[in-house]
């Protein structure tokens, strides 16, 4: 068997500026990777006032754009070098910036001219994923953990692939190859934690335990083991030992994070400024008229994913998954929320326009209405009830001790920088409560509200209420959501599977000894729940 390209080498030959022979390319592919991005900018663009075309420079070029923050810049430059170099850049920033179709294009262009290279393969990989082709991307997984059998990183993701097509034991398989391969690989054993109904046993409890005791164990991989082992010693009901797990995994995760909670309760107090009844009495007929959109928004681990999968079982809902595209359009916008303020009835409707066009690749069913479960989205409701006045908003809430142990519990794949910490998870919960009582009182009935606890105990009366805000009649295959075969990507996937249970509704209860800097936080909006606060309402 010809033995496969080098997995390292690969990605050396990809860096920008690596074949670049004139003098001048030399000296500035130096600079760019000592960080001088600004001096390296200058170099490159004299040089390409005297050699336009040159491949390589317009590859450094793109590269310094995309370390500076200016994506379409770097696209522009990127597109015009035909180096395989530049375009892998190009495919990662396609891939980056949510353009999956033109991503996969590009990676299978570059396969055409090196089938083996292992760099290009992850990004067909990682493309197929980006467009939900979860199967396809599970075979290249599949195809790189046997070319290279030593890179977890591979099996991680083919694990992951797979688990994402249901194939939960052929996921496991994957998750446990690279404990045997690596043992204090942290994101193999949460990865197994993570699928929830999974259950460890004692020999896995001790390995976990005897790879914590080893110094040598890496910060991220030590995060993951106490978060792994927090599930572990909670499904033996040994809650204090579980809490002190999750407690370690959060504080060692928290410290190398930059989060300021006042940053929140600031931008809530502007929105309360900005979005004011008047306001949007004055902008009646604003924004795009498309009634398509289903926000389903709140706090993370409230039920948001479940709300999703019973909208998807509807004939004419398609569910997407949790989009960015709002938040984007939030951070172009300068001063925001403040320069809402200052746009007309036109540049509002295009901005609806734009939320539409940006989530069609999402779209595949033909569907006339569809779901975005970015749950952060109740900070961007004043947003959607200008650019988007006729699409539908779902709050979903949960008991604010069961949503904040359950966000405390749960390592999330990347952001999410207000859930390592009781008391900023407090924090958030706070302002979300806050903020959305002032919609609710700027826009009366504009949001529909579903609370975790109702859904679980009188499923038929919350989702027959929850169609008939849609507008929507009552179908019956929403009360069997849990029989859908779509995908599901965020972590209760496994959850979502089942019917409804009452279990998870206590399960915090067992921890609430534990819980005080939550509760103290939480303050009154804990004591009036399921309501909120007199000053709020």
């Amino acid at each position: 068997m010809t033995s496969a390209p080098d997995f390292d080498g690969a990605a050396e030959e990809l860096r920008p500026g690596r074949h670049a022979k004139h003098p001048r390319l030399r000296e500035a592919a130096t600079l760019l990777e000592s960080g001088r991005a600004g001096q390296a900018a200058k170099l490159l663009r004299e040089f390409l006032d005297r050699h336009p075309q040159d491949a390589n420079a317009l590859h450094m070029l793109g590269a310094v754009a995309l370390m500076q923050g200016r994506d379409g810049e770097a696209q522009a430059l990127l597109r015009r070098s035909d180096l395989a170099a530049a375009r892998y850049s190009l495919a990662n920033l396609l891939l980056r910036t949510n353009q999956p179709e033109a991503a996969l294009a590009e990676a299978e262009a570059l396969l055409a001219r090196d089938p083996q290279n292992p760099r290009f393969r992850v990004l067909m990989a990682m493309a197929f994923e980006a467009i939900e082709d979860y199967a396809k991307s599970a075979e290249v997984w599949r195809a790189l953990t046997q070319d290279y059998p030593e890179q977890t990183n591979c099996w991680t993701r083919y694990g992951h692939a797979l688990r994402l097509t249901g194939l939960r034991d052929e996921s496991i398989a994957a998750y446990r190859k690279i404990i045997a391969i690596d043992p204090s690989n942290g994101g193999a054993w949460w990865s197994l934690a993570d699928l929830k109904t999974y259950r460890f046993d004692d020999a896995d409890v001790a390995q976990m335990e005897a790879q914590l005791a080893r110094p040598a164990v890496a910060a991220e991989d030590r995060t993951q083991l106490h978060f792994a082992l927090g599930k572990a010693y909670a499904d033996r009901k040994l809650h204090e030992t579980s809490f002190g797990h999750y407690a370690k995994g959060n504080a060692l995760h928290r410290l190398g994070i930059k989060h300021d909670p006042e940053v929140l309760s600031a931008y809530v107090a502007r929105c309360r400024r900005v979005f004011t009844a008047e306001f949007f009495e004055r902008r009646a007929g604003f924004g795009c008229a498309e009634p398509g959109p289903i926000f389903v928004v709140g706090m993370m681990r409230s039920g948001s994913t479940l709300v999703e999968q019973i909208l998807a079982s509807y004939s004419q809902i398609e569910g997407t998954r949790e989009l960015s595209d709002l938040a984007a359009i939030s951070r172009e916008l300068g001063a925001y929320p403040d320069t809402l303020a200052t746009l007309d009835a036109e540049t509002t409707k295009r901005l609806g326009e734009r939320y539409l066009d940006a989530t069609r690749a999402h779209r595949r069913l033909g569907r006339p209405f569809f779901v975005d479960k970015m749950g952060a989205n109740f900070a961007h409701i004043g947003l959607i009830a200008l650019i988007l006045p006729n699409a539908r908003i779902v709050d979903m809430r949960r008991h604010p001790l069961a949503c904040g142990f359950s966000i405390f519990s749960q390592l999330f794949p990347h952001g999410q920088n207000d859930s390592y910490r009781l008391s900023d998870i407090a924090h958030l919960y706070r302002n979300y409560v806050a903020l959305s009582a002032h919609f609710d009182s700027v826009l009366p009935g504009r949001v529909h509200r579903v609370f975790y606890e109702s859904l679980v105990a009188e499923p038929e009366a919350e989702i027959r209420a929850l169609f008939a805000y849609l507008g929507l009649p009552f179908e019956p295959q929403t009360l069997r959501f849990h029989e859908s075969e779509r995908v599901v990507t965020t972590v209760s996937s496994e959850q979502v599977r089942s019917p409804l249970y009452k279990g998870a509704l206590e399960r915090w209860r067992d921890f609430e000894p534990w819980l005080g800097p939550l509760a103290a936080g939480l303050g009154p909006v804990l004591e009036a729940y399921p309501s909120v606060p007199e000053e709020w309402r």
